[in-house]
């Protein structure tokens, strides 16, 4: 015989759940994490690490991107190949004609067509450093980090994003 389901969302609750939230209401020791939940089909967030699929850089173009007066400055003295590229702290703008690209013109396909790669990646801008900021911006650029079950719950998905973005910003919310 299947085990129920275990939702932890809290919108449906199923006997094992009650029967923990009823043993701690009465204020006994609940059982462990581990002996709980063994068995049980868990539904959380899953959302995936980045794949490289480039789509979030495809988007990146036609001027929607700016780079800071400090990164400018460390590209014209550090990465004039970089550099070149600025207009008006704008950035990715081509240096013959002064038009925007439409996507990045640092990234590039991989032989086999599948993945993606920066050219730049270690001196790329903060705005590409810092995406994805939130889940609305994800399903702008169809990323295929999220998965159908993130859209459920957007404030689990969205502390899901910011654990995994831990490393290249602060989380959504709390910006200085």
């Amino acid at each position: 015989m299947a085990r129920p389901k275990v939702h932890l969302s809290g919108r449906k609750k199923t006997k094992p759940a009650k029967k923990l939230a009823m043993s701690m209401k009465l204020g006994r020791r609940p059982p462990s994490c581990e002996a709980f939940l063994s068995g049980y089909v868990l539904y959380s967030v899953r959302m995936k690490n980045c794949n490289s699929c480039g789509k979030c850089c495809e988007t990146a173009g036609n001027g929607g991107l700016s780079a800071s007066a400090e990164e400018i400055d460390w590209w014209a003295t550090h990465r004039p190949d970089i550099s070149r590229y600025v207009q008006d702290k704008k950035i990715w703008a081509n240096p013959a004609s002064g038009e925007y690209f439409a996507r990045c013109p640092w990234l590039q396909k991989s032989p086999d067509g599948k993945k993606f790669t920066c050219d730049i990646y270690d001196d790329r801008p903060e705005d590409c450093r810092h995406y994805p900021v939130d889940i609305a911006q994800m399903v702008r650029d169809d990323c295929e980090m999220l998965e159908q079950r993130d859209l459920v719950d957007l404030k689990r998905a969205q502390k899901k994003l910011d654990a995994i973005m831990i490393d290249s910003r602060p989380p959504v919310g709390r910006r200085p």
